[in-house]
């Protein structure tokens, strides 16, 4: 029996809403995931978390791995204890990360620097496997290899071949029952490539697919298509993820094409840079006409920030560099981002997603 299952409750043009069960709980998707890097999402806490009505976030294998070390993470219970979070929590195997540090690939595995102390990190798909077995994770992530795109044509189909030869090692050594593991569709922005990697890494027996490699330099028209012909070839019983996208037209691009699962450190880093997403438009708040602005950051946001500070004060902590600024800025830009995905549900449950999508994007759609 499978760590995670998936049913879908319902469809509408092209989008599905679904449950996802996890043995912390069920996640009612499409979700977003807030990302806890380091086990905790940046300037905030456990509890604005659990306020804001997240139902799973993800931290990072290749950051845990190195600070504080997967010994120490297992000794508190995994990740679960150590956060104090329980519900559901995956954790990305690093690869992107790895991808940013001009990593040595070979056959064996990935050769790179720590961010930390600058000493040299050697890591196989097996690694890991193995060391989110020891995090705990409810959903572990398998190593891929991620590129920058444009790429050449030659690159991205090495890459991706590569990462079905990792997948294929990961999946003969994870044996924790209790935990999922999803596999990684690559193939760069090549529909033809995408629809073959996704094809092969179905035939793995995955509980899952991430779809990577994208948000990495592509145009919107250019991932849609990569979204579809990899989609088209996954099962339809099992959970699709979408790593790295958190912009509100990505989200409902690829919502719309039957993707179930987003993370991306877009709402919590534009906060930090007094960046507010609102359904009306995005703004920066260190802009002058602020000032003495006694509105919310977004009529009608239900958020603790919204119903109790004003534009004016929170651009004055801003401005002042309180760190209190970034936290309920913070709060606001996932509480945004959250809704924006349960009403997206809530708009295929009714039947009406296409409508929802053209008020919410003014018709735009990343074709």
């Amino acid at each position: 029996m499978s760590a995670v299952s998936f049913t879908t409750e319902a469809e509408s043009d092209g989008a599905r809403a679904g449950i996802l069960r996890t043995p912390h709980g069920a996640v009612p998707t499409p979700a977003f995931m807030p990302v806890g890097t380091r086990a905790t999402v940046k300037s905030i806490a456990i509890e604005d978390l659990e306020t804001l009505g997240a139902d799973i976030v993800l931290s990072n294998t290749y950051h845990l791995m190195l600070r504080p070390g997967a010994d120490l993470v297992e000794e508190f219970g995994g990740l679960h204890g150590f956060m104090a979070w329980d519900r559901p929590i995956l954790t990305d195997s690093g690869g992107y990360q790895i991808y940013s540090l001009s990593p040595s690939i070979s056959e064996e595995g990935a050769v790179f620097r720590s961010t930390y102390d600058g000493g040299p990190v050697h890591l196989t798909p097996e690694d890991a496997v193995r060391i989110q077995q020891r995090l705990g994770p409810d959903i572990a992530m398998v190593l891929d290899v991620c590129l920058g795109l444009p790429a050449p044509q030659s690159e991205v189909r090495e890459a991706m071949e590569l990462t079905l030869r990792w997948a294929e090692r990961s999946v003969a050594v994870h044996d924790r029952v209790d935990q999922a593991l999803f596999g990684i569709v690559q193939g760069g922005v090549d529909p033809a490539l995408r629809a073959e990697s996704a094809a092969l890494t179905a035939r793995l027996g995955f509980h899952g697919f991430g779809i990577g490699g994208l948000s990495v330099g592509e145009e919107p028209h250019e991932r849609n298509r990569a979204l579809e012909a990899s989609i088209v070839e996954l099962p339809t019983d099992k959970p699709r993820y979408v790593m790295g996208l958190g912009d509100t037209e990505g989200l409902l691009d690829a919502v719309a094409r039957g993707a179930d699962l987003f993370d991306c450190v877009l709402p919590t880093r534009l906060a930090r840079h007094g960046k507010v997403l609102a359904a009306a438009g995005n703004y920066n708040l260190k802009r002058a006409e602020n000032r003495a602005s006694q509105e919310p950051l977004e009529y009608g946001c239900p958020c603790s920030t919204c119903w109790r500070h004003s534009r004016g004060y929170l651009r004055h902590l801003l401005n002042v560099g309180e760190a209190t600024a970034a936290r309920l800025l913070t709060i606001h830009n996932l509480a945004h981002t959250l809704r924006l995905m349960s009403e997206a549900r809530e708009a295929i449950i009714a039947g009406d997603f296409a409508g929802f999508r053209r008020r919410r994007t003014g018709g735009l759609d990343g074709e």
